[in-house]
């Protein structure tokens, strides 16, 4: 089995990009093909891997300018990228993995993190929300062609597998995809955190520094109460949203693996008021024996125990609107019981999502979908 590990793009670190450095250790003498790889900016795990890249490395140098380039440069450099030698395509994609160059004959599996979000679900994005006259039409117009682009290019893959349940259900709304689509949870490193015996007076979001992310109604919230709240993570909002805090609230990025630990193990809870198809840190916060405050819709729903009656069995405190006083109110209800959450229960909630048993799952899919196909092709 001649294998291709393909993936977005390798300029962050996120829950996507943990998928493709499991693919790697799944099969570890697999190439892993990406629009464009900056070491520096994602894990450095990658710097393992056999990584190829598209034309586009040369033109963008940083995340922002892949963004701003993307349609139509980015687009057209992902369709030329060339993995026609390989029998089994595996793809990590939240957007334009699917677009690469594949044999007719090969097997196509795409582990889909969420449809192309600009594509399918443009108003999460500001700058397509609040756009107007000329700038809405050509953003409409852009919109419309990148969903066309992305339904062709999800047209060619065999088996899909999807990160929850509600994901599975989208993959067959957008691309019309008919068959099963089995849910293998993303993998958390439960090894690279650890409980601590104190817990700090802040409270901790671990983001990417986007409007979908929803780090300005943290920062209203965190504001109005005063609490101290320690931000870790890089985007394209990061001035805005650094313009918009009050002195409680710390910016923090380019943290190593142990700073990390410290601030996930010391933290009263993790902060989380976003919708997310999963949300890989909210089960590193639970590694390191810490609650959440999320918002209580999307993957939270299948990786968190909200806290009902039974503080110690609970990992969470949901909040049901996603708006200032909702979350102001599940932060005041932490801040009375932080205290009484059972670390052990919670770490032991985040080691079923372990990455050791992500990569035997991927592994054995993958292997037992090549068998069956190659029996397909001998018929």
């Amino acid at each position: 089995m001649k294998l291709a590990i393909v993936h977005d793009d390798l300029m962050r670190r996120g829950g996507a990009e943990q998928v493709a450095r499991c693919f790697h250790y799944a099969f570890p003498e697999a190439p892993l093909f990406t629009l464009c790889y900056q070491p520096e900016d994602t894990y450095p795990d990658f710097k393992e891997c056999d990584v190829r890249t598209s034309w586009y490395q040369k033109v963008v140098k940083n995340e922002n300018q892949m963004k701003k380039l993307f349609f139509p440069l980015g687009v057209l450099a992902m369709k030329q990228l060339d993995v026609t030698d390989y029998d089994v395509v595996l793809i990590s994609s939240t957007y334009c993995g699917k677009y690469i160059k594949v044999s007719n004959k090969a097997l196509v599996i795409n582990y889909c993190h969420q449809p192309f979000r600009l594509a399918w679900f443009p108003e999460s994005y500001t700058e397509y929300l609040h756009a107007t006259g000329l700038k809405k039409l050509v953003m409409k117009t852009m919109v419309a062609n990148l969903k066309y682009i992305d339904y062709q290019a999800a047209q060619r893959t065999d088996f899909y597998l999807a990160n929850t349940e509600e994901t599975s259900q989208r993959i067959k709304e957008k691309y019309k995809y008919q068959g099963h689509i089995p849910v293998i949870y993303p993998p958390v490193v439960v090894n690279n955190f650890a409980i601590a015996e104190k817990i700090e007076d802040y409270y901790l979001m671990v983001t990417r520094l986007e409007y979908y992310k929803r780090v300005d109604l943290a920062i209203d919230a965190f504001n109005t109460l005063g609490y101290k709240l320690i931000i870790v993570g890089k985007g394209t909002k990061g001035e805005e949203l650094k313009k918009k805090a009050k002195s409680n609230i710390i910016f923090k990025s380019g943290l190593s693996k142990t700073e990390l630990q410290k601030l996930y193990a010391g933290c009263k809870a993790l902060v989380f008021p976003q919708y997310e198809d999963f949300g890989i840190t909210a089960l590193e916060a639970n590694a390191s024996g810490r609650p959440v405050i999320a918002f209580g819709q999307g993957g939270v729903l299948d990786t968190m125990v909200p806290l009902v009656d039974k503080i110690k069995e609970s990992t969470a405190i949901f909040f049901k609107e996603q708006e200032v006083n909702s979350l102001i109110q599940a932060i005041q209800k932490m801040e009375e019981v932080y205290l009484n959450f059972d670390p052990t229960f919670i770490r032991e909630n985040a080691l079923q999502f372990d990455e050791g048993k992500f990569i035997d799952r991927i592994r054995n899919f993958v292997n037992a979908k090549f068998k069956e196909n190659k029996k397909l092709i001998v018929t």
